[in-house]
């Protein structure tokens, strides 16, 4: 597979949960109640592109393949994508853009504060993602900035943490798994690099 069609694979994989809602909405298969559903559905995507999107680099780490962070980007935006929709979907379909019922929301419920912090981390991130953004904000800025996407995932694990009132099993793996992503860049490059040697069947 070349890497365009690759590309383009990547691209028509991250945006089918979109259109399975889409069809569900259509279909009226979501259940009793459509808009919670499809809010959780949205949310739930967010978190894991968002996670997908920060195991790149450390999948590059760990194998050498550098060809991964073509990829980077893409998924990084479809989390952006995802995230923007489950706000849409809370503002237009839960609350019916009473805004002044959305700022009372998120003021007195704390998962939803926390919630609105990670999504508004994840605004600079998706403005500035271009090659044109990068270069107007010279590489060490760009990079400094991007670095919001740490406290941002932080943010939205624990969003999906407190917004979960029984069974948090799978909100705690969502933790593990954005802990091991964190901790493997800690970690010098060079360490994993004399690993792979070391496990080279051919000894190069």
């Amino acid at each position: 597979m070349t890497a365009r069609a690759l590309k383009i694979a990547v691209f028509l994989f991250a945006l089918a949960p979109f259109g399975w809602l889409v069809w569900g909405l259509a279909e009226g298969s979501l259940g009793p109640n459509p808009a919670e559903a499809s809010n959780r559905f949205l949310g739930d995507w967010a978190l894991r592109f968002l996670l997908v999107a920060l195991a790149v680099t450390p999948l590059r780490t760990l194998t050498g393949r550098a060809e991964v962070m073509r990829f980077r980007r893409m998924l990084g935006l479809f989390a952006f994508f995802y995230a923007a929709m489950h706000v849409t979907s809370y503002v237009v379909l839960d609350q019916f853009l009473d805004w002044a019922a959305v700022w009372a929301d998120i003021v007195k419920r704390n998962f939803i504060t926390v919630g609105m912090l990670a999504f508004l981390a994840l605004v600079p991130l998706a403005v500035t993602s271009t090659q044109g953004m990068m270069k107007r904000l010279g590489g060490r800025r760009w990079k400094r900035l991007h670095r919001l996407v740490y406290p941002a995932a932080v943010l939205a694990v624990a969003h999906y943490y407190m917004m979960i009132k029984a069974g948090k099993a799978e909100a705690l793996v969502y933790g593990a798994i954005l802990a091991v992503l964190l901790a493997i860049r800690l970690v010098p490059a060079r360490h994993f690099a004399r690993a792979r040697k070391a496990l080279d069947p051919r000894g190069v």
